[in-house]
């Protein structure tokens, strides 16, 4: 048994990682904002202690004991009202995670990474050979290459840590997050007129904590694991969703162009108002960039064995229903 943090464990990658390590017999300590809201939504079993990723001392104080610490809090969205909040949390907050999970001499640091963080082309499958050195287009991608460097920079003061590199997750968690999940949530209860064009690569929850586990038990420091499962249209997806939902419908697709012209007008109004666009710029260019990660390493190396999409929706569907079909506001 060993004694383990777990930041973001109320998310879509940190709660069925904390899950699975209470199965298993492990001590879990979540780092949690809300107290109050973590007991009702952490597995039975898991510590919630007080704190948060950008303040040191309560870090502090939570990595304190720990053998093994998964970092996987971030902010997952595309866009903010302050774009600083991508530094202060992705960057900053990942920079005192491992700068305090070394000084007490955590045996272990596992870290969720992106795809985003690689080089690709369009349509071609990638692994994790080519990390991107220039800076990536989008405020959330750029924070992520910054938090990885960070962490590398951890490893060479002596850090023993590994990388997980997660396509778009998706799954049964009780809180709906932005991405994948709430995607499906809306697709099931007719929120979305029009699909935007493009796609994204996905896989379920379970597979990325699994991944997560199996990399912090046993493979080398400095590993890094694409954990995906396959790429999909929104088309695919709403397809999927409506063959599982009755009343569901694949809406039609709209325009790249005026896709385009959308995001770039709703991001003026954005700026000025400070309320969501309707299409931020970032999640375009996500669906638009054919990221086509191959996770061929994490199969050989961690045994990864991907849920069947058909498999993982379904079971996704169910516990969102159960829950009334809550959307990210």
């Amino acid at each position: 048994m060993s004694t383990v943090l777990v930041t973001g464990a109320t998310g879509t990658v940190g709660w069925p990682i904390a899950r699975d390590l209470i199965a298993r017999g492990d001590s879990v300590v979540a780092l949690v904002r809300d107290t109050e809201r973590a007991r009702a939504i952490l597995p039975a079993g898991v510590t919630p202690v007080p704190g948060d990723v950008c303040d040191r001392d309560s870090v502090k104080r939570a990595v304190a004991g720990a053998e093994i610490v998964f970092h996987a809090a971030g902010l997952p969205e595309q866009w903010r009202r302050d774009p600083e909040d991508f530094r202060r949390v992705n960057v900053d907050g990942t920079r005192i995670v491992a700068e305090e999970s070394l000084s007490a001499g955590v045996g272990r640091f596992a870290y969720t990474s992106t795809i985003d963080v690689f080089r690709w082309t369009p349509g071609r499958p990638f692994d994790e050979s080519v990390i991107d050195p220039e800076p990536r287009p989008t405020d959330y991608e750029r924070s992520k290459q910054e938090a990885d460097r960070i962490v590398v920079a951890a490893m060479d003061a002596g850090l023993d840590a590994v990388f997980l590199h997660p396509a778009a997750v998706y799954g049964p968690v009780p809180a709906v997050a932005a991405g994948l999940n709430d995607l499906i949530v809306r697709l099931a209860t007719g929120k979305i007129p029009l699909l935007l064009p493009g796609g994204m690569p996905a896989v379920h929850s379970d597979d990325v904590a699994s991944a997560h586990i199996r990399a912090a038990d046993a493979a080398p420091a400095g590993a890094r694991y694409i954990v995906a499962d396959r790429y999909m249209t929104l088309s695919a997806i709403a397809e999927s969703v409506a063959a599982l939902v009755p009343g569901a419908k694949r809406p039609p697709v709209m325009p790249l162009r005026a896709a385009r012209l959308l995001s770039a007008a709703g991001e003026r109004v954005a700026a000025r108002t400070g309320r969501p666009p309707l299409i931020p710029r970032g999640v375009l260019i996500f669906l638009e960039s054919h990221a086509v990660p191959d996770a061929a390493r994490a199969e050989a190396e961690l045994g990864l064995r991907v849920t069947p999409w058909e498999q993982g929706l379904a079971g996704a569907i169910e516990r969102f229903r159960a829950q009334g079909w809550k959307t990210v506001a």
